[in-house]
């Protein structure tokens, strides 16, 4: 496996449940004949290999951590810094990777957005662990620049897309609903107010389903429909806002 020196992909796994929004970090531990040098932790990424592309190469990094292969994968940002690798520990790291490696490393961004509670990484990534964003360890190279940067283009896209989506069951509640768009934007919004601004999406069709098997009264059940959103996207640009 040849790896191309100066190009990398660096994968921001969001991980959402219904109170908050985390990140999966790598430990990165360096020692030297028995002795810690530096612990830090960073993105999951890799080199692109000779042969491969950006996206195929960020696919190939989520399904090695995640096991899983249709995950929601955005490309959102080209990090070229010329001194993406000039920071004290990275330099020792860069000096005693296994492969040999360019002083000036691009690394293509994507981000991606899974149901934490359902992705716990195996034996062989014990050093793999989910922070919430907002309190994160020490980060190794840029990655605290590229976890802002993902962040913003997430929050963005969700703002704008039907996003969530992805993360809801076919069937959900609008309280089900708000707690998860609160938990990716890092918000809260007025429930009165949500209810209002969902029920004037079109797309958002209400069922007639309700709860089963609650100790509270049972919520009206609703579904999203893709094709009802493409046909009616223009009507509204904004999706939450």
């Amino acid at each position: 496996m040849n790896i191309i020196p100066n190009l990398s992909v660096d994968c921001v796994i969001f991980g959402v449940n219904s109170e908050n929004l985390s990140v999966l970090l790598v430990e990165r531990e360096l020692t030297k004949d028995g002795e810690v040098l530096f612990s830090d932790h960073t993105l999951t990424g890799h080199h692109v290999i000779e042969g491969e592309n950006t996206e195929d190469a960020a696919i190939r990094v989520l399904k090695s951590i995640t096991g899983f292969e249709n995950i929601y994968l955005e490309q959102f940002y080209t990090f070229s810094d010329t001194n993406r690798l000039g920071g004290k520990k990275d330099i020792i790291w860069r000096e005693n990777f296994p492969h040999k490696i360019a002083e000036h490393v691009i690394s293509v961004g994507y981000y991606s957005l899974v149901d934490s509670t359902a992705i716990c990484p195996d034996e062989a990534h014990k050093n793999v662990h989910w922070f919430p964003i907002d309190n994160l360890p020490e980060l190794g190279f840029d990655h605290k620049e590229i976890i802002e940067k993902a962040l913003e283009q997430l929050r963005i896209k969700v703002m704008h897309e039907p996003v969530v989506f992805e993360l809801l069951p076919e069937k959900f509640t609008i309280s089900q609903l708000q707690k998860l768009s609160e938990a990716i934007l890092g918000t809260t919004f007025d429930r009165r107010n949500f209810r209002k601004k969902v029920g004037q999406m079109k797309s958002i069709i209400a069922l007639d389903e309700k709860q089963k098997g609650v100790a509270h009264k049972p919520a009206q059940i609703y579904i999203f429909s893709k094709d009802v959103y493409e046909r009616t996207r223009k009507e509204k640009l904004i999706f939450f806002y």
